[in-house]
C-alpha cells in the first residue's frame, strides 16, 4: 500500500442558479456548464439550484461519456436543486431533509419550497470508501437583519451531526455544497469544529482565482451590486471542506475559483463563482498516531455560541405562535358573534335595521379566511418551537459531555 501512488481528486462545485422562468440566460449557462464539465473531465461534479429535473437529464445526457454515473436528489415542492455526476461507480446514496428552511408565507424568497437538504453518496475509488456529502442552506438575504440566522444555525447543527452519524464507516470525508456562511459566522464554525472538516481555501498550496476566494463577487453581471457594498470584494459562502479518517490523510494541492465570464463566452456559469478543488489523498503515516480528535476549548464557545442563536430563534417563534393563536380566537369569536345574530332573526328577533346581507356576509367570509389562516400558521410555528427547542436541547447536551471530557484531561 505504501508503494501506491497519492491518488488525486478533481472536485468541481457550482451553485448553478438554474430556477426556471426567473434565472437569465438558464439554457444557455446550463449549455456551457455542461460543455465545461465534459471537456474538464473532473473526477467529481457538486451541483446545487438545479431545480429543473429536465435540467439535469439534459447534463446527464451530455455527460454520460465523461460521467456514467450520476444522482438527482428530489426533495420538497420543487426539489432540492442537488445533483451529482461521477467518474466512479456510487455505490448507494441517501437524503436527509433539515427540519427547519424559512416560512411558506415567505414567497419572495422561496427557500421553503426547495426542502433545503444535504445528499449523501458512497463511491469507491482506488479502494478508498469517500462519503461525498453536497447540499445548499437557507440564504440569508439581509446580514444586518438576518431573520433566517436560527434556522441555518439549526441547518448547520444538522449538517454537522449528519456527517458525524454517517461517516464513520468512510475513509475519506468530502462535503461540497453553497453554505450561504461567511468563514467566520458561528454556523461555519460549528460545522467546522463539530465535524473537523478542514477548509480546501484555508489548507490549499496554491490558490488562483477572486480575492480571498469569494464566489458572490460584484464583476459578475448576475449580481445585486447594492446587496454587495458592505463587501467590496465579494463574500465567500461555496466551499470544499474534508478529513482524511482511519488509514488516509487529505490535503488540498490546489484550489482555482473561476472570475466572471467563463473561458472565451461573454457570460459567466452563474451568479456565484466555481470552486475547483484538487485533492490528495494518500495512507497515513503510522508514527504519526491514530487520527482521533481531541476537544478544543474553543469549540465549547462556538457550541454556546450556537445555542444562544437557537434560543433567540426559539422567542422569536413562541411570539410569532401567541400572535396566530390570539389572532384565530379574535377570528371564532367573530364568528361565534355572527352565528348568533344569524340565529337571533330565525327566531324573530330582527331589529328595526337589520345588518346588511353582503356585508353581513363579507364579513363572515374574512373571519373565516383569517380564522384558518391564523390556525395553520399555529401549527407551523408550533413545529418550529418543537424543533427549536428540540434543537436547543441537543446543544445543551452536547455542551455537557463537552465539558465533561475537557474536566478529565
Amino acid at each position: 500500500m505504501d508503494a501506491d501512488p497519492p491518488l488525486q481528486l478533481r472536485v468541481f462545485n457550482l451553485n448553478c442558479w438554474a430556477i426556471r422562468y426567473l434565472s437569465k440566460l438558464r439554457q444557455e449557462r446550463i449549455g456551457l456548464i455542461g460543455d465545461t464539465l465534459g471537456q474538464e473531465g473532473f473526477d467529481l461534479a457538486l451541483l446545487q439550484e438545479v431545480w429543473s429535473e429536465r435540467d439535469y437529464c439534459e447534463l446527464k445526457q451530455k455527460l454520460t461519456a465523461c460521467y456514467p454515473y450520476s444522482h438527482y436528489f428530489k426533495s420538497g415542492v420543487i426539489g432540492s436543486g442537488l445533483c451529482v455526476f461521477s467518474r466512479y461507480p456510487i455505490l448507494d446514496t441517501f437524503l436527509y431533509q433539515y427540519s427547519l428552511n424559512g416560512y411558506p408565507y415567505m414567497l419572495q424568497h422561496g427557500d421553503w419550497f426547495c426542502g433545503k437538504a444535504v445528499g449523501l453518496l458512497i463511491i469507491k475509488i482506488c479502494g478508498i470508501i469517500f462519503h461525498v456529502y453536497v447540499t445548499h442552506l437557507h440564504a440569508e438575504y439581509c446580514r444586518d437583519k438576518d431573520a433566517y440566522l436560527p434556522h441555518r444555525v439549526v441547518q448547520a447543527w444538522e449538517l454537522a451531526q449528519f456527517i458525524q452519524h454517517t461517516s464513520k464507516g468512510a475513509d475519506v470525508v468530502l462535503l461540497g455544497g453553497d453554505l450561504n456562511m461567511h468563514p467566520g459566522d458561528v454556523g461555519i464554525r460549528l460545522l467546522r469544529g463539530w465535524t473537523g472538516l478542514r477548509d480546501s481555501f484555508a489548507d490549499t498550496e496554491r490558490f488562483e482565482g477572486c480575492e480571498d476566494g469569494c464566489t458572490l463577487v460584484p464583476a459578475n453581471c448576475f449580481i445585486n451590486k447594492e446587496e454587495l457594498q458592505p463587501f467590496p470584494l465579494g463574500i465567500r459562502i461555496d466551499y470544499v471542506l474534508y478529513k482524511g479518517l482511519s488509514r488516509f490523510v487529505v490535503k488540498c494541492d490546489s484550489l482555482v475559483t473561476t472570475t466572471g465570464t467563463a473561458p472565451g463566452k461573454s457570460i459567466p456559469y452563474s451568479d456565484h463563482e466555481a470552486v475547483i478543488a484538487t485533492l490528495c489523498v494518500k495512507p497515513r503515516e503510522e508514527a504519526k498516531g491514530s487520527s482521533g480528535s481531541a476537544v478544543e476549548p474553543e469549540l465549547v464557545d462556538v457550541v454556546n455560541e450556537a445555542r444562544t442563536e437557537v434560543r433567540v430563534g426559539l422567542h422569536t417563534a413562541e411570539r410569532q405562535r401567541y400572535s396566530n393563536g390570539r389572532m384565530a380566537i379574535l377570528a371564532l369569536l367573530l364568528l361565534l358573534l355572527q352565528a348568533a345574530m344569524g340565529l337571533s332573526s330565525l327566531v324573530g328577533w330582527d331589529s328595526p335595521q337589520p345588518f346588511p346581507k353582503f356585508s353581513f356576509s363579507l364579513l363572515s367570509l374574512l373571519a373565516t379566511v383569517v380564522l384558518l389562516l391564523s390556525m395553520v400558521l399555529y401549527v407551523f410555528h408550533t413545529i418550529e418551537v418543537k424543533m427549536l427547542q428540540g434543537t436547543e436541547e441537543q446543544m445543551r447536551l452536547a455542551l455537557q459531555a463537552l465539558q465533561d471530557k475537557l474536566s478529565s484531561m
